[in-house]
């Protein structure tokens, strides 16, 4: 079934003439994997649709309700592995996506307040009819999200009838570009053909820690050279540009170096992060690789005294925006994590990643479950702008930055 949208909508999806440009969600990490490969144009203009290859006509950012706007800024996770076509309507996700305008939800295999395997992903069938019934109730097309990185952080298993996956790392150990295209080409067109646009991954985290309880200890990094990372995730990007499938590059600043783990509470990388790690992120933002960028709530005294990076403008406005030149979307880490959860309020926490500079706020929904945490999301983020504390002027720029992402998705 085709989803409603017309030629037209989608060049509407674009950002006019200005070029403005999930979470990890790695939740539940969960109990129990080219000869020259070929270029793929994947930056779309300010001008130029690539879903169609026209000019776009996207309507001034000032003509669109602000609570749609809004809703584009969010990624949430839900439960439920059907819609009920009979009455959609009753589903909260839908009811996000139709009252709310949300912008994008996150997939999961294994619900983790719940300790089952039941959550979104049963077989390649079910999920592709879950995804289609979720496109099929939004007004502007969503982003469909999950973490398939490959071996133990994936979320279509062989289990549920997916084909096997190989790590970052042991991709890394092979050390074969063609190898991992061919590999990453495989898990792209899987995605692709169940109805999932955007991949968390890759994780282009330099494997600084072999300790790391969150990066290597689940074989999430691909090298702890920063060289052998970008050649690799430059394969792994390319391959599922190839299939019409976007990618995230996480963790930023970075977060290989680090001795704990984020989902859990408090981390300090001041003394065992360096510009290192950026590497990976410069290399791949100037070959004009990166959709989008996944912060890490990592702290760092180097970039703000008292805030991680995900709160912190010296890393996303300065760091990334600034000194890397990176002008797309910035996807925050889960923000239901305990580097986050345990010590800030949810206002509190939504108005920091604004003012940092974050695009799109991912709520994995999956550490802890709250069926309204979209609707208080939203509320927020309006009476912010009310008061005047955040300026309508910076949630257009993530608006724009979004609509262009989006005006590159292939609607079915």
């Amino acid at each position: 079934m085709m989803n409603p949208l017309t030629r037209r909508h989608l060049l509407q999806l674009a950002a006019g003439s200005t070029t403005v440009m999930l979470a990890s969600c790695t939740a539940n990490m969960a109990p129990p994997t080219p000869p020259t490969s070929p270029t793929v144009t994947t930056q779309a203009t300010a001008d130029v649709s690539s879903v169609t290859g026209e000019p776009t006509m996207a309507p001034a950012t000032d003509a669109v309700d602000l609570a749609v706007k809004i809703g584009q800024m969010f990624m949430v996770g839900f439960r439920g592995l059907t819609i009920d076509a009979q009455h959609p309507e009753q589903h909260p996700i839908v009811q996000d996506i139709v009252a709310r305008h949300l912008g994008g939800v996150v997939l999961f295999d294994y619900d983790v307040p719940n300790g089952e395997f039941v959550r979104n992903i049963a077989s390649p069938e079910q999920l592709t009819a879950l995804t289609q019934a979720l496109q099929d109730t939004a007004e502007i097309p969503l982003l469909i999200a999950t973490d398939q990185e490959g071996g133990m952080v994936s979320r279509l298993r062989e289990r549920y009838g997916f084909p096997p996956t190989l790590s970052h790392a042991a991709l890394g150990a092979l050390d074969d570009v063609a190898a991992t295209y061919e590999h990453a080409a495989a898990m792209a067109k899987t995605l692709a053909a169940v109805g999932i646009n955007q991949n968390l991954a890759p994780v282009v985290d330099v494997n600084v820690n072999p300790d790391n309880p969150v990066i290597a200890a689940y074989e999430r990094s691909f090298s702890a050279d920063p060289e052998k990372v970008i050649a690799q995730a430059t394969a792994f990007i390319q391959a599922h540009h190839a299939q019409g499938v976007l990618c995230t590059l996480k963790h930023f600043p970075g977060h290989g170096s680090s001795r704990d783990d984020s989902h859990r509470g408090f981390v300090d990388v001041s003394e065992t992060w360096s510009p290192m790690e950026l590497e990976p992120y410069r290399a791949l933002i100037d070959a004009g690789l990166a959709d989008s960028v996944m912060t890490a709530h990592v702290f760092n005294r180097q970039w703000d005294a008292n805030d991680p990076a995900t709160l912190a403008p010296a890393a996303i406005d300065g760091l990334l925006r600034t000194d890397l030149g990176y002008e797309g979307v910035v996807l925050s880490d889960d923000m239901q994590m305990g580097a986050i959860r345990d010590y800030y309020g949810f206002d509190e926490a939504i108005r920091k990643t604004i003012e940092a500079g974050v695009d799109i706020i991912a709520i994995a929904n999956n550490s802890i479950y709250d069926e309204e945490v979209m609707a208080k999301g939203v509320a927020i983020v309006q009476a912010l702008v009310e008061s005047g504390e955040i300026p309508v002027e910076r949630i257009d720029r993530s608006y724009q930055r979004i609509m262009q992402l989006k005006a590159r998705l292939t609607v079915r």
